[in-house]
């Protein structure tokens, strides 16, 4: 056996015990953390080793970490950890746990160094006070050797049963053939081009139609890596639910196509943590809810019947939780420590705290990350990286604060005032966050974390949620360049005076290209697929892929024959002209019914524009069945929505472009025949949009082209792949307005359309 596991890793697994304890702690972040190392560093004396890259084996187990520092002078190793507050707080099970990785670090060094013993020094570093709480032990080499072989061993059995899972995992996908016998067209290419990212170490963007069978043309080569050893786990991140179904419905494919031998592959579902909570009124530490009481005491015993499944869904993982009395949700984000493939949400890899790529980080692990309806990234990392503070809510927040935050919240409050007095316009745009309004944040935020330090129950949950956006918005406020833009915006009220008016800070993200960069650098291959990346420099540039990235534009299965693409070249449906543009869109959706009676879908830009079409239509054609999009809609109102079109009654549905009916919808043969498109999806002309069309201009030069026509296309285009699903679909798309005329539209559309 040669397994080999990070110092952090095999710690967390031997020594943690005790609750389950997320109650607010007022942590540094990663950036104050590394500033806390270098101020520790800085203050030793000259020949203080830092970084210290150690390995060490036992019985075929491979210990491998870095130390943060050692003083030869004084034969001391030192652990050190970041801090705010009163360290008397910090639980006796997380002492433990950096004991135990101090201890491992010790004889490591003492094999390494042939040293005899050392002092072993726990350094806690106060960011706030910047004073250091030094806690050591003397050890000889003998009982830091007695402490590794301890551990090891409690994790060795562990260890040789991942080293048999990750070895019959991979001789059983070696042997694994293509579930369906023959690809699809296509789909062979797709599924070669994404094998070919993963050995060579690159990342590709693949552009291919619905239909072919994208998803499991993604996942079934990587799984091919993972058994020739390029890469050790598969990430599959999705937008939405269904991307999600699909991906573990691919995977349940495979298990069938190898039955009745096993498939020895792990897939793990992360859910979002208020679908998977059991408790929600209750707070997640031992005191509170009995799902956290114990929580690591019994973790073990849990994690061991989660895998005695393969298929560790949301089910699954819920039944195996309750059976052992732990979360099922912290057990999930234990089990992506031991899962070959991990399906979830965009904001697991890619968001500022998140946990698969921190995980990739601390492990090491050459990880395959695939990226489902990759044209949803763009939006959904902007607003990761866009933090905003209502002054609204800031007041009430300033109403229920304890005395000690009375003096930062006012100097908030002033600099706040002052921005918004010398503001004429109601959007004004900045061209940096002003240093006086910064720095009163970050006092806040020290004083608000100083406080949780001392009394982490002293702040009411309403001010908390303020405080928490406060933080997220100095984060954004410190990484600030011309990849985002500062905006102020204030309420309308022009009655109300002047100090009694709020207005909203934004820290808007424009470009997240410069967030999403480091997470491709720490995969192995990065795979963009989507039936709509078109252009792919535009994706390219504002997603930040690598410069040596692959394009893929893959010839999809459908034939010009099965689609009818007729444009509407004598309707306009700019906000000018909606009005005299409703009587000929109700008109053109009825003649085409009459011709033809089935299931149409008609796209509109707006709720009001689809209400008031919704309604000409009632009364010009009261026998033409029709059921619309609400705003806000829950799941069980969408699913009937969709319902009438399954049941294969005839009429016309309505929703909105670019909402839940557009993309992700699968209305396979007559259930859906055809659909209108009553816009060019083009994003509204407004300030904050204008603002950024600006700064796409400045950084791409193509501005418009960056900021409307190409996300507009885009959600065009995903709206009309709702009507031909399968190679056997006959189906008919209008495209309703008059700039489906002009070539620089035409070049956007898929290139099997014959436009009429």
């Amino acid at each position: 056996m040669t397994y080999v596991v990070a110092v952090r890793a095999m710690c967390e697994f031997t020594a943690r015990r005790g609750d389950l304890d997320l109650r607010f702690t007022p942590a540094p972040t990663s950036l104050e953390g590394m500033a806390g190392h270098v101020t520790v560093a800085g203050r030793r004396p000259s020949g203080y080793e830092t970084e210290i890259t150690l390995t060490g084996t036992h019985r075929g187990l491979t210990v491998r970490g870095r130390a943060d520092g050692y003083d030869a002078a004084a034969n001391r190793l030192e652990e050190v950890k970041t801090h705010r507050g009163d360290l008397d707080r910090m639980p006796a099970n997380h002492r433990a746990l950096h004991w135990a990785q101090a201890l491992v670090y010790g004889h490591l060094l003492c094999r390494a160094r042939g040293l005899a013993g050392l002092t072993v020094a726990l350094v806690y570093f106060d960011i706030g006070s910047q004073k250091e709480t030094l806690l050591t032990e003397t050890y000889t080499a003998r009982d830091l050797e007695i402490f590794f072989v301890e551990q090891c061993e409690r994790f060795l059995d562990w260890a040789v049963q991942e080293e048999a899972h990750r070895d019959a995992r991979n001789a059983a996908l070696g042997a694994l053939k293509f579930p369906h016998g023959q690809f699809r067209s296509g789909q062979r290419e797709l599924a070669v081009s994404v094998y070919r990212a993963a050995r060579d170490g690159k990342a590709l963007m693949a552009q291919a139609p619905t239909g072919i069978g994208k998803t499991l043309a993604t996942i079934f080569p990587l799984l091919k890596a993972c058994a020739s050893d390029q890469i050790d786990r598969v990430f599959f991140l999705t937008a939405k639910t269904p991307g999600r179904a699909l991906a573990l419905d691919a995977i349940e494919t495979l298990h069938q196509s190898t039955a009745p031998a096993s498939l020895p592959l792990r897939t793990l579902e992360l859910v979002a943590r208020d679908k998977a909570c059991e408790h929600p009124d209750k707070a997640c530490n031992g005191e509170s809810c009995p799902l956290a009481r114990g929580f690591y005491d019994r973790l073990d015993a849990a994690r061991s019947t989660a895998l005695a499944g393969l298929r560790l869904d949301r089910a699954a993982l819920r039944e195996a939780a309750l059976k052992h009395d732990v979360c099922p949700y912290y057990l999930a984000q234990e089990l992506a420590r031991w899962s070959d493939v991990v399906v979830g949400d965009y904001n697991y890899y890619y968001d500022s705290s998140a946990m698969l790529y921190a995980l990739t980080q601390i492990n090491q692990w050459r990880v395959g990350v695939l990226v489902d309806e990759a044209h949803n990234l763009l939006d959904r990392a902007r607003r990761m990286y866009t933090a905003s503070l209502d002054q609204t809510a800031f007041r009430v927040a300033r109403k229920s604060a304890p005395a000690a935050l009375r003096k930062p919240l006012e100097r908030l409050q002033r600099e706040w005032n002052a921005l918004k007095r010398a503001q004429t316009d109601r959007y004004q745009v900045y061209a940096d966050v002003p240093g006086k309004l910064l720095s009163a944040a970050q006092n806040l935020i020290g004083a608000v974390t100083d406080l949780l330090a001392e009394a982490p129950l002293s702040i009411d949950e309403a001010s908390l949620r303020f405080f928490f956006d406060a933080m997220h918005f100095v984060a954004l406020a410190e990484q600030f360049g011309e990849h985002s833009i500062f905006d102020i915006t204030r309420t309308s009220d022009s009655y109300a005076p002047r100090d009694k008016t709020s207005c909203t800070l934004c820290v808007r993200n424009v470009i997240p290209a410069p967030f999403l960069a480091p997470r491709y650098a720490a995969a192995r291959t990065t795979v963009m697929f989507s039936g709509t990346l078109n252009p792919h420099h535009f994706y390219r540039d504002t997603l930040g892929l690598p410069g040596q990235t692959n394009w893929l534009d893959v010839e999809g299965p459908f034939r010009a024959e099965q689609l009818q693409v007729r444009v509407a070249g004598n309707v306009s449906t700019r906000w000018r002209d909606r009005e005299r543009s409703l009587l000929p869109i109700v008109d053109l959706i009825a003649r085409q019914y009459a011709a033809l009676p089935g299931n149409y879908l008609g796209f509109l830009s707006s709720f009001d524009y689809l209400q008031r079409v919704v309604a000409l239509m009632r009364e010009r054609h009261p026998d033409l069945p029709v059921w619309a999009q609400e705003p806000g809609m829950d799941e069980a109102a969408r699913d009937a929505f969709l319902a009438r079109f399954r049941t294969m009654n005839r009429g016309v549905g309505f929703a909105v472009l670019g909402g839940a009916f557009s993309e992700g919808v699968d209305l396979a043969g007559q259930q859906l025949i055809g659909a209108f498109i009553a816009t060019l999806g083009l994003p509204q002309i407004n300030d904050v949009n204008e603002q950024m069309r600006r700064t796409m201009d400045a950084k791409f030069g193509n501005g418009y082209d960056y900021m409307y026509l190409y996300p507009g296309l885009q959600k065009v285009v995903q709206a009309a792949g709702r009507v031909i699903r399968t190679e056997q679909d006959q189906g008919v798309v209008h495209l309703i307005d008059d700039r489906y005329r002009r070539p620089e539209v035409r070049r956007l559309l898929p290139r099997w359309w014959q436009v009429q």
